[in-house]
């Protein structure tokens, strides 16, 4: 896999026990699976256990090879299904991973958390520096 979406399982919506991460997890497959398109073929989808976004529950990231990686907070697993996938397609086909907040679908583009370089960046820098 070139994609990763990594969604956080200890969210909880605030005030209470519940924890979407797995119900958005399992109905985020099954949205890319129906998709039925070779971009959404090549992410993986995987829980991780905190990814400190707990005042903005539930927490997704998308990471991809030399890729800026993205983090969306405030995620609903009944609502955001279909913004997630339309950014997965967006994400697959951008060079860097870079886009601008208004080039991303609905929701995603007022709960974007962070958007990090891709590490690779940081490497080649450091390495030219040393030399």
């Amino acid at each position: 896999m070139e994609h990763r979406i990594t969604i956080c399982t200890s969210c909880r919506h605030k005030g209470t026990e519940c924890r979407p991460g797995y119900e958005l997890i399992d109905r985020l497959r099954k949205a890319m699976a129906a998709a039925g398109d070779a971009v959404t073929e090549d992410f993986e989808i995987s829980g991780v256990a905190c990814m400190a976004g707990c005042d903005r529950p539930c927490t997704v990231a998308y990471h991809g090879t030399r890729k800026a990686t993205y983090l969306f907070g405030d995620i609903d697993p009944e609502t955001d299904i279909d913004d997630l996938v339309a950014f997965a397609r967006q994400y697959a086909y951008l060079h860097d991973g870079w886009c601008s907040s208004v080039d991303r679908p609905g929701k995603l583009r007022k709960s974007t958390l962070a958007r990090v370089p891709a590490a690779i960046v940081a490497i080649e820098e450091s390495e030219a520096r040393a030399s």
